[in-house]
């Protein structure tokens, strides 16, 4: 009995060493022939990538490799990258920096936002450039001495007194007199010589709420006066004084840069305020205190415009608006924005409040 056991525990043992044999091998087998095939794949990767590498290096000679040639190098690609939809114009819209199709420069002609020219300045501004700056520039000019240092200055935001344990940790409070800090005021050099930045006309009327041609009308006068399409405004508030009514157009504005702005302005100064009878000019409290300084025509000064009086019969009778004028200018104070405009030709009178 004990034989037979012996016989059977010995029989299993050898089948057992037999069968993991023969996996083994299977397993050897599968190694080798997955090794092969990942071994012809790799040299099949290895070989593309040394044909996509240049054969010259910068280390050698000058540096510079006489063979490149990038088209035929993109025609040789196995694989060629996918065509691009933009490759005679570029995309309608902007989508973002992160975009792999990204639009060229506005200075590119290739571009849609291309716009030619200017081919010349307007006269206002070539002699803003060679004269009123260079004027400005000397009459805004201070002088300090050698070793000059100028005295040091409170500061703009004032402190809690502490009278209270609640004026822990607040933020420091606003200068008296007011809760905004006016704009710092730097010497005036080559670099800082104030400019125009825009002008914007305004004009509004209450009746253009209910009477849809004064609308028109207004819309008419501010695009023939400025050459630029006026932008019309809806009331946010209903007012029973002057009968507006919330969501109904009260008004238009016109915003003015560059060559339109230059032409603007010296059609105003060349010919409209000087045929303003018993006009004193600008009053000297006009302005914001930030370099803007704002001003008025009535119905009679804007039929004074070049476009208004040769059409003045085309305009309805007494329906020719009045409109406000605010010149911007990149001053900080209106001292220094005045000065430019009475550089340009503006009077101003009375007392010039800074």
């Amino acid at each position: 009995m004990a034989l037979r056991e012996t016989a059977a525990n010995v029989a299993c043992a050898f089948r057992g060493a037999s069968t993991r044999r023969g996996q083994s091998l299977w397993q050897d087998t599968f190694r080798r022939r997955a090794s092969t095939a990942a071994t012809a794949q790799e040299a099949q990767i290895a070989a593309y990538d040394v044909r996509e590498l240049e054969t010259t290096s910068t280390f050698e000679g000058n540096g510079v490799a006489s063979d490149y040639n990038p088209v035929l190098r993109a025609q040789q690609r196995e694989e060629q990258l996918p065509s691009s939809r933009y490759k005679f114009r570029p995309p309608r819209y902007y989508r973002g920096p992160l975009h792999p199709h990204q639009p060229p420069p506005k200075t590119d002609i290739a571009s849609r936002e291309f716009r030619p020219g200017p081919f010349s300045s307007p006269r206002l501004a070539q002699t803003y450039t060679s004269t009123i700056a260079p004027d400005y520039m000397t009459l805004a000019y201070q002088h300090y001495p050698p070793g000059y240092e100028p005295a040091p200055k409170a500061p703009r935001l004032r402190s809690w007194d502490d009278s209270s344990p609640y004026h822990k940790n607040r933020p420091l409070r606003g200068p008296r007199g007011g809760d905004f800090l006016r704009l710092i005021r730097k010497p005036i050099g080559c670099r800082n010589i104030p400019r125009l930045t825009g002008v914007t006309v305004h004009t509004f009327s209450a009746e253009a709420s209910q009477d849809s041609g004064r609308l028109h009308v207004m819309s008419m006068a501010v695009q023939a006066i400025t050459g630029v399409r006026p932008v019309a405004h809806r009331a946010k508030t209903n007012v029973a004084d002057w009968g507006l009514r919330a969501g109904r157009y009260a008004s238009v504005t016109a915003d003015l840069r560059g060559e339109d702005m230059f032409n603007f302005l010296a059609k105003m100064v060349d010919v409209v305020m000087p045929r303003i009878k018993e006009w004193s000019g600008v009053a000297g409290t006009s302005g914001d205190g930030s370099g803007n300084i704002s001003f008025g025509f009535g119905p009679d000064e804007v039929a004074y415009f070049p476009e208004i009086e040769v059409n003045y019969d085309s305009y309805p009778p007494k329906m020719i608006p009045g409109c406000n004028v605010t010149v911007k200018t990149s001053a900080t104070n209106d001292r220094d924005a005045r000065l430019l405009l009475m550089c340009l030709g503006i009077p101003f009178h009375g007392k010039m409040v800074n």
